[in-house]
C-alpha cells in the first residue's frame, strides 16, 4: 500500500516558477552553509517534483536523481527539459534506495540529498544506510526524517493508512483535515497579526514548496516511519558522520540533518 507520490507532483508542475526555484536553492545554501554548488557532485534521492535537482543544477552541481515512482521521475524528467535544456550534468533515473546492486552502481558523491524521503520507503533505517555509504570521504548528508512523536505519530500511522486504503478514506481524511488544516493556518495569520493567506505565501518561501501540496503529501504519505533526532545521529556517528547542522521541529514535521562524513573513515 502506498501513496501516489508522483500525481500529487505533477500538480505540483504547474505552480513551479522563478521564485520557488530562488527559494529551493536559499534553503539548499542555508543547510550546506556554502554560496554555491559549483563542481559538487550530488546525489538526490526520491527526487518527487525535481525542484531540488533543478535548483542543485543551477547552483553549478552535477546531479543524479532518481526515484522509485514512476509519475515522480516523470516530473524530474519535464523539469530537466524544461530548465536545463536535457544537460549532460542532469541524470534522472528510475530505481530504488532498497536496492543494494542499484545503489552501489550509482558510485560516490559529493553531497547525497534525501528531504523527506526515506521514511516513506517501509524501511527507512536499511534506506538510511544505504544512502549514507554513497557518500564519498569528506562529503556530506543532507536528509529529512518524520519527528517521532510516540502515539501521536502511531495515530497519524493509522490515518495515513485509511487515506490509502480507497476512495472513501481519501475523501474522509481530507474532508476532516482539509478545513482543520485551513483554520490553523488562518489562526496563525490572526496570532501575528497578519492577514489571512499570509501563512500561505510565507510557507512558499520556505524550500519553494506549496502548502496544499505539502498537506496531501502528509495525509497519504504511506509507508511512514518516524525517528528520535538523537538515534538518526547515533546511528550515523558509528558510519564516521559528524553533524554539521541541525533543524529540528518541535511537531509532527521533518527534523533536518546536514552531516559531514570523515575524510579518514574506510568503512562502507
Amino acid at each position: 500500500m502506498r501513496f501516489a507520490f508522483g500525481k500529487n507532483w505533477r500538480s505540483f508542475l504547474s505552480v513551479i516558477n522563478e521564485r520557488r526555484i530562488h527559494e529551493a536553492e536559499r534553503a539548499l545554501l542555508a543547510s550546506l552553509d556554502r554560496e554555491n554548488m559549483t563542481g559538487m557532485r550530488v546525489l538526490d534521492i526520491g527526487s518527487g517534483s525535481g525542484l531540488s535537482s533543478l535548483a542543485m543544477r543551477r547552483l553549478g552541481a552535477r546531479v543524479v536523481s532518481f526515484d522509485y515512482d514512476a509519475d515522480s521521475v516523470a516530473c524530474t524528467s519535464e523539469l530537466r527539459r524544461r530548465f536545463d535544456g536535457e544537460s549532460d550534468d542532469w541524470l534522472v533515473l528510475q530505481g530504488s534506495v532498497l536496492d543494494p546492486e542499484f545503489m552501489t552502481a550509482l558510485g560516490k558523491f559529493d553531497l547525497v540529498y534525501a528531504w523527506g524521503v526515506l521514511h516513506h520507503t517501509g524501511s527507512m533505517w536499511v534506506a538510511l544506510d544505504l544512502a549514507q555509504r554513497r557518500v564519498a570521504p569528506g562529503g556530506q548528508l543532507l536528509i529529512a526524517l518524520y519527528n517521532d512523536q510516540g502515539w501521536r505519530s502511531k495515530l497519524w500511522w493509522h490515518i495515513k493508512h485509511f487515506y490509502c486504503g480507497g476512495r472513501i478514506g481519501r475523501v474522509a481524511v481530507c474532508a476532516v483535515f482539509y478545513p482543520l488544516f485551513a483554520l490553523y493556518a488562518v489562526a496563525l495569520d490572526l496570532r501575528r497579526l497578519k492577514l489571512p493567506g499570509a501563512h500561505m505565501r510565507e510557507y512558499a518561501r520556505r524550500r519553494g514548496m506549496s502548502l496544499v501540496h505539502d498537506w496531501r503529501d502528509w495525509l497519504g504519505g504511506f509507508p511512514f516511519e518516524v525517528a528520535r533526532p538523537v538515534d538518526v545521529v547515533e546511528r550515523l556517528d558509528k558510519t564516521g558522520f559528524t553533524l554539521r547542522h541541525k533543524a529540528l521541529t518541535r511537531g509532527w514535521g521533518c527534523n533536518e540533518f546536514t552531516l559531514v562524513k570523515s575524510a579518514n573513515f574506510d568503512g562502507h
